[in-house]
């Protein structure tokens, strides 16, 4: 899908991410990356293949380590 050198992160790599930005709606909640994830404000994905990964929840730093959990 990707013609940029070098080549941006495949859909199935772990950095995948870092794809070059085709298109962005944050009117919508979403952006299309080179590589065709769709990535979404909350920080969820959807896959070219259908799969969905689950929006990364970072717990705030105050409470990592103070045996609170989110």
């Amino acid at each position: 899908m990707c013609d940029h050198r070098p080549e941006c992160p495949t859909a199935d790599s772990n950095d995948r991410d870092a794809a070059r930005l085709l298109t962005a709606r944050p009117e919508q909640g979403w952006s299309l990356l080179c590589n065709g994830v769709l990535l979404f404000e909350d920080t969820g994905e959807l896959l070219p293949d259908g799969q969905i990964v689950a929006p990364r929840r970072l717990r705030p730093a105050a409470l990592v380590g103070q045996g609170v959990r989110s």
